[in-house]
């Protein structure tokens, strides 16, 4: 249960820290580290666009971590195996489409705290 628990949290605060680059990072620290060009990290419309994929990533975060106070028993398992399963096939996605990246950073510890969550909650 404890192992769940962190991994879950690891991942939401993954989540929250994504949130922070995408809507406040200055452009070269998001093109850095999401290897994009700077010039297109610039540009506002992408601003934007990056702006609206941190509240969605940050909203996932703090859901993953609030998990904990909100819910209790089979319910939380519950959530938190629903979030987790959304953060693995969005990352999925994601490192089909923007790199194999996205896969290590973002799909292995998802799919890790959902095998644990899964193992705490069945066994």
């Amino acid at each position: 249960m404890t192992i769940a628990i962190g991994l879950v949290c690891l991942v939401g605060l993954e989540h929250l820290g994504i949130m922070v680059l995408e809507m406040f990072a200055k452009p070269h620290q998001q093109a850095k580290a999401f290897s994009l060009s700077e010039e297109y990290a610039r540009q506002p419309e992408a601003r934007v666009a990056m702006a609206n994929q941190g509240i969605y990533n940050g909203m996932l975060g703090l859901l993953l971590i609030s998990t904990l106070w909100f819910f209790s028993g089979a319910v939380r398992f519950q959530v938190w195996s629903l979030l987790l399963l959304f953060v693995i096939v969005v990352a999925g996605y994601g490192g089909l489409t923007v790199g194999k990246k996205v896969w290590v950073l973002q799909m292995l510890p998802a799919v890790l705290a959902e095998g644990a969550v899964l193992a705490a909650w069945l066994g």
